[in-house]
């Protein structure tokens, strides 16, 4: 041994010098990693306080991951200082003998056109490591984003399920692979999947989930990239947790500057070796049928709208016409919200009320000119984090009475390993799903003993809903978000490993619910994987289940209130008191029976009744919140209100 660390007193290290074997003594400095960021942004690394140093970072858990695969030899599968999986697993490894080790614990594949798990796609090697890669220095893409990489829980372990190929996920595969990933002892299932809404009992994710759920193993799913049409949400069956996407401090910026000397910022992952940011003519010519054939773009910087050919490959039109730049004006629909792209020559992707600007500016006189200043990553950007516009809204078309999705979390830009054994930058809800499920693993590690539902109401009650200037979070509009948008809010990982209260359910309660929904017996024994007989038990509404979130559905010319009880469990201090607080719109009253909850001991149980009833006319969804307060604790639910 030449060395050893140790926690001592400037009086212990004096001692220690004299020893005969002492060569010297310093003190440990805080070093910053510097990042894919998203971990240093959910607050995991906090020297003195991060979730990180609280549950060890995710060691002993186990994340099985339903995706297209994985990269044997990544280095964010690298197994440097991890212990062996726990006894409990069971999987198995059909890579190559080497390929698997303490990280990367299992491979399978259950797709018939590809025996081997092997990802030929890229998507789940950035999904898992995501979730729990190891820490790989001087990761990047292009020189963007550069630093430590690492996932969430990045001492988790990663078992791979392969159920998809380059076009498409069958249920099938994914059932027998969920079931699997249960049998072989994961802890969480994570699985950046989705497909349009249908009954739970007709669903296998449904079928498969409850029972991981029945058998203790949290969930975490995507809510899907169909934003941000209304009604666009998926994977919504309330035992899991349907994550919603959004960005961070982050952005690659890349800024125009016009000749009226306004700067407006956009973003683009191309890194100009030779450009010169020097002002040079700019042209709006239009693009018909995706080509500029007959235009003369020599020299110049041209504007684009995005239509039918996406923005690298416009770069690649405007590059062979011989254009000098490229500013891409975004959708209408997607606003503020900027994915940024590998363009192939100066370029920057604005939002599309700077190039209503832009264009504003071209026709406000006869010489219009621009640059291009490309300012690589930057950090701190204001209004962060935003929901992304391709992040899949609510209200549940299944089930409507209860708030989905059920939280945001990073989703845009983010940087994680890909099948060349490299790094890339990617964006959708598949980005920000295994980022909760890492978070979840953490959890899970600080608190073993708590069920999937009491992990998902701790993530839940604990998110917070203003951005980083004190502000609503806000819409790719740059309009505060709605529940529908952001569910509980912006997950918040510091605070998740210790809710105070949470809102829990056994795989039980989920029945009356089931038969609420109208399924008849069948439908529910097949969901349950139990015989179930509706008519000998009483359902319940779906407002009435024990959620973390509360929606309520008030009929038009009704003064009659509607009421629900819901049930906390003290985790926090065992002798403990929380006073309500509510906040609900103009257009509704609402009560909290009792207004204090009191707990003696950990675990302890204490109901609460909540109503509401109009306040005159009014239509449409309006919202408002339901806090528990002790202290500094707050645990809070968002309450959806549809006025019919």
């Amino acid at each position: 041994m030449t060395g050893f660390a140790a926690r001592l007193t400037p009086r212990e290290v004096e001692a220690l010098s004299t020893m005969d074997w002492f060569l010297h003594a310093y003190p440990s400095r805080v070093y910053r990693l510097q990042t894919t960021h998203t971990p240093e942004f959910l607050g995991l690394r906090l020297p003195s306080h991060g979730v990180w140093n609280e549950s060890n970072m995710g060691e002993g858990i186990i994340i099985g991951h339903l995706d297209t695969g994985v990269t044997p030899g990544h280095p964010s599968y690298d197994d440097h200082g991890m212990p062996p999986p726990p006894a409990k697993w069971k999987g198995r490894c059909d890579l190559n003998a080497s390929a698997c080790n303490n990280k990367l614990i299992g491979a399978r594949s259950f797709i018939r056109s590809a025996a081997t798990p092997v990802d030929e796609n890229g998507h789940g090697t950035h999904t898992s490591s995501t979730a729990a890669g190891a820490f790989v220095k001087r990761a990047n893409v292009n020189g963007f984003a550069p630093g430590v990489a690492a996932g969430m829980a990045p001492r988790a372990h990663i078992a791979a399920y392969r159920v998809c190929d380059e076009d498409a996920c069958m249920g099938h595969d994914m059932l027998a692979a969920m079931d699997a990933a249960v049998d072989d002892g994961v802890d969480v299932i994570s699985f950046s999947i989705s497909a349009d809404p249908i009954p739970f009992h007709s669903d296998p994710i449904a079928q498969g989930t409850f029972n991981a759920i029945s058998k203790g193993v949290f969930i975490s799913c995507s809510a899907g990239n169909e934003g941000p049409d209304p009604g666009s949400v998926h994977n919504d069956a309330p035992w899991l947790l349907t994550v919603g996407a959004s960005t961070t401090d982050r952005v690659f910026l890349a800024s125009v500057k016009l000749g009226n000397g306004r700067n407006l910022d956009g973003e683009s992952l191309h890194r100009p070796l030779s450009f010169k940011p020097k002002m040079l003519p700019l042209v709006y010519p239009g693009f018909v049928n995706g080509t500029l054939d007959g235009v003369d773009v020599r020299g110049k910087i041209v504007l684009c709208q995005l239509g039918i050919i996406d923005s690298v490959q416009m770069s690649e039109v405007v590059k062979k016409a011989g254009g000098a730049g490229m500013i891409v004006i975004n959708y209408p629909v997607d606003g503020y919200s900027i994915i940024a792209d590998d363009h192939v020559l100066p370029a920057s992707m604005v939002p599309y009320a700077y190039g209503v600007e832009i264009q504003a500016y071209i026709n406000s006189t006869s010489t219009p000119i621009a640059t291009i200043i490309n300012h690589g990553t930057a950090m701190h950007r204001p209004h962060s984090p935003d929901v992304a516009s391709f992040s899949s809204r609510g209200p549940s078309q299944i089930t409507p009475g209860i708030l989905k999705p059920d939280i945001i979390g990073p989703g845009v830009n983010i940087l994680a390993g890909w099948n060349s054994k490299a790094f890339a930058l990617i964006s959708g809800t598949s980005m920000s799903c295994p980022h909760l499920s890492g978070i979840a693993a953490l959890i899970k590690k600080a608190h073993p003993g708590w069920s999937p539902a009491a992990i998902k109401s701790a993530i839940m009650t604990t998110a917070y809903v203003t951005d980083n200037t004190g502000g609503p979070i806000l819409d790719e509009l740059h309009r505060p978000a709605d529940l529908f948008a952001v569910g509980a809010g912006h997950v918040n990982a510091r605070q998740a490993i210790d809710p105070g209260l949470v809102y829990d359910l056994t795989p039980e309660d989920y029945v009356p619910y089931l038969c609420g929904l109208g399924y008849n017996d069948s439908a529910v024994s097949a969901l349950t994987r139990k015989p179930v007989r509706c008519s000998s038990l009483k359902s319940i509404s779906q407002g009435e289940l024990n959620y973390p979130s509360i929606s309520v559905t008030l009929p038009a010319n009704s003064s009659t209130s509607v009421s629900y009880t819901r049930t906390v469990t003290n985790v926090g201090e065992p002798k403990s008191t929380y006073t309500v607080k509510l906040d609900v719109p103009k257009e509704v009253s609402a009560g909290v029976t009792p207004t204090t909850l009191s707990f003696n001991e950990v675990n302890q149980k204490q109901s609460f009744s909540i109503s509401f009833r109009r306040n005159g006319g009014g239509s449409g969804a309006v919202q408002g919140q339901l806090l528990w307060v002790s202290g500094k604790l707050e645990v809070r639910s968002p309450i959806s209100i549809k006025l019919e």
